[in-house]
């Protein structure tokens, strides 16, 4: 983080921000929320001006006896409310397409690509529903009304416009990101353009891949 912010940030401050990230390695160890946030003020005291959440919290990351971390577990409650008392945003990048949550056979939308990278799979195992991936992230960001959230790839559902629609209309303190990626728009059309009208005010054009 130093380094990006000594590189990057210092030289040309009015062109790059840094976002600091959460080690969750250590996350089922006692008081683990409460070190999170006391390291996330310290890099925003550094000059993090925010917090990057990659989708390994619940798809990847695990505790000591091998189950996943869940988005909404309370445990994480500090961060996220430190974020809010600081005032810096979450990104959060929860999901993946959602064929990849579908059985890899011939009838997958993307059956080459899940052929050629069988690790991207979601399905079976004991991994989350997309549908139960967001509702957990849904429920983190109703939590935490004065916390803002910027749901990175549309949400986490491209491909379902009236849920990412639905979830900006009932949480003021949540927004959305393009991520450059989503060719599930172009699919719908018509629906896109809708959503474009309706939510053009939280709606951050991005190419965060």
């Amino acid at each position: 983080l130093e380094r990006l912010i000594d590189t990057l940030v210092k030289p040309h401050p009015d062109r790059f921000v840094v976002f600091t990230q959460v080690d969750w390695s250590q996350a089922d160890t006692p008081g683990f929320g409460l070190r999170a946030a006391a390291q996330l003020r310290a890099d925003v005291g550094r000059g993090a001006r925010g917090l990057k959440v990659l989708k390994e919290l619940g798809l990847y990351a695990r505790d000591h006896r091998g189950k996943l971390l869940a988005i909404d577990d309370p445990r994480w409650d500090p961060i996220w409310a430190e974020c809010g008392r600081l005032g810096v945003p979450v990104a959060i990048h929860s999901g993946d397409p959602e064929a990849f949550f579908h059985p890899p056979d011939g009838t997958n939308e993307r059956h080459e690509e899940l052929w050629d990278n069988p690790d991207w799979s979601f399905s079976g195992r004991d991994f989350p529903s997309l549908p139960a991936l967001l509702a957990a992230q849904a429920r983190v960001f109703a939590r935490h009304p004065r916390t803002r959230f910027v749901a990175l790839h549309f949400g986490g559902w491209p491909e379902n416009l009236d849920h990412v629609s639905d979830l900006l209309a009932r949480l003021k303190n949540v927004w959305v990101e393009t991520g450059a990626r989503e060719a599930e728009l172009g699919r719908q059309p018509r629906r896109a353009r809708r959503f474009f009208l309706e939510h053009a005010d939280r709606i951050m054009f991005g190419t965060d891949m």
